[in-house]
C-alpha cells in the first residue's frame, strides 16, 4: 500500500480502494459460491444476481423510469457511435453538437450509417467553450441529437441538457457518469463505456428509453441489435463478467460509502474547485484551456508557458507520487483526471505541489 500513487489518468482510471480490497477479497472464491466470479457461468444464479444488483444499483443512483432498459455491453462508446444511429436513425438525419474529440469521433462513426448534420461546432475556440441556448437550432424532425456530457481531452463539460424538444437527446457520458444527478427522462440513450468513473475496462452501459428500440430496423448482426440485446437483458452471449461485478462494487459505493450522486457531486466540484481556483490564482503561470464556465469537474486540462515546463511538471509530480498528468496529445500541456474514486487528499497534494512548483519555476 505505501507504493500506490496519486492516478490521475483519464482513463483507464483511479478506482476506489474500498472496491478494489472487496475485489481482491473475494477474487479467489465468491463468498457461497466456491468459484471466482472468472469462473462461474454467467447464467449461473449467483452471476444472475451481480447483474441484477448492478442494473438495481444504476436505476436507484439515477432514478432510472420503468420505461427505459439497462444494458451491459462490449466494445466501448466507439461501438456505440455507429451502433446507436445503426439502430435508430430510421433513414432520417442525426445531429451532432460538437464539444471536442470525443464528438468528432462520435460523428465520423455516425456518417458509416446514414446523414448527418453538425448544428454547432466549437472549433473556433479550439473546443474550450460549449454552446448557448440561443446558439442551437435542432431540426424538428431529427432522429436525433447527439452531445457529449463531458469532453475528456479539452475538459469542458455541459451543466444543463441542451433542449432538443421531441426529438430523442443521445449523450455520451463516458467520463462522467455518475459524477452527480441526472435526469434520465430528459434523454433518449445514455450511454458510457465504464473505465473512466465506473469501472474497468470491458464494460459498456447503455441506458435506453423502449420506444426507441422499436426503431431498431431487422436484419441487423445480432450482436449489433439493440432489441434483441435488450429482450436478452444483455445475455445474448457472455458478458463481461468481472467487468460488470466491478461496476457492481462501484455503484454499491455511490450508495453505501458515499450516500448517492448528490453528495458525490458535492464532492467533486469541491475538488475541481481546488485545482481551478489554484490555475485562477497564478497569475497566468497555469492557463487552463476550458472557458471557466465550461469547466469540467472530471477532467482539468491546464498548460504553462512552454512545453519545457509542462515536461519538468510532470517529471517531478511523478516523482512525489502524482502520477499520469501529461495531456492528451492533441491539446499539449497537463491534464488531472479527478474521477469519483480519486480522493481528496490526492488533490490537494496536486493543489500543493501546484503551488510549490509555480513558488520554483514563477
Amino acid at each position: 500500500m505505501e507504493n500506490r500513487v496519486y492516478n490521475f489518468s483519464a482513463g483507464p482510471a483511479v478506482l476506489p480502494l474500498p472496491v478494489l480490497k472487496k475485489a481482491q477479497e473475494e477474487l479467489l472464491c465468491l463468498p457461497g459460491v466456491g468459484s471466482s466470479v472468472l469462473e462461474i457461468s454467467h447464467r449461473s444464479k449467483p452471476f444472475m444476481e451481480i447483474i441484477e444488483q448492478a442494473e438495481a444499483n444504476l436505476r436507484t443512483l439515477y432514478a432510472i423510469p420503468d420505461n427505459y432498459k439497462v444494458l451491459f455491453l462490449q466494445g466501448g462508446a466507439q461501438l456505440q457511435f455507429a451502433m446507436i444511429p445503426m439502430n435508430i436513425m430510421q433513414g432520417n438525419v442525426g445531429e451532432y453538437i460538437l464539444t471536442g474529440s470525443w464528438g468528432k469521433k462520435a460523428l465520423a462513426q455516425a456518417k458509416t450509417q446514414g446523414e448527418t448534420k453538425v448544428v454547432w461546432d466549437g472549433a473556433d475556440s479550439k473546443y474550450s467553450t460549449l454552446p448557448t441556448a440561443d446558439q442551437l437550432t435542432c431540426s424538428e424532425n431529427a432522429a436525433y441529437v447527439h452531445i457529449t456530457s463531458n469532453e475528456t481531452i479539452e475538459g469542458v463539460q455541459f451543466t444543463e441538457e441542451p433542449n432538443t424538444g421531441d426529438v430523442p437527446l443521445i449523450c455520451d457520458s463516458s467520463s462522467d457518469i455518475l459524477c452527480r444527478p441526472v435526469d434520465i427522462e430528459k434523454y433518449g440513450v445514455l450511454y458510457a463505456c465504464a473505465q473512466k468513473n465506473a469501472g474497468p475496462a470491458g464494460v459498456t452501459v447503455v441506458i435506453i428509453r423502449e420506444d426507441l428500440l422499436e426503431r431498431t430496423p431487422t436484419g441487423l448482426p445480432v450482436m449489433l441489435d439493440l432489441k434483441k440485446l435488450a429482450d436478452s437483458k444483455s445475455l445474448l452471449n457472455t458478458p463481461p463478467c468481472f467487468s460488470i461485478y466491478v461496476l457492481k462494487l462501484v455503484t454499491d459505493w455511490l450508495l453505501n460509502d458515499i450516500g448517492g450522486l448528490a453528495k458525490m457531486y458535492d464532492m467533486n466540484k469541491e475538488k475541481a474547485g481546488l485545482l481551478y481556483d489554484t490555475v485562477d490564482s497564478s497569475d497566468g503561470f497555469y492557463v487552463g484551456h476550458a472557458s471557466p464556465d465550461c469547466r469540467s469537474i472530471m477532467n482539468v486540462s491546464f498548460r504553462m508557458q512552454t512545453p519545457e515546463l509542462d515536461a519538468k511538471f510532470i517529471k517531478e509530480a511523478a516523482a512525489q507520487g502524482l502520477t499520469t498528468l501529461k495531456g492528451h496529445r492533441s491539446v499539449g500541456g497537463c491534464r488531472a483526471s479527478i474521477y469519483n474514486a480519486m480522493p481528496r487528499e490526492g488533490v490537494v497534494q496536486l493543489r500543493d505541489f501546484m503551488a510549490e512548483f509555480l513558488k520554483n519555476n514563477g
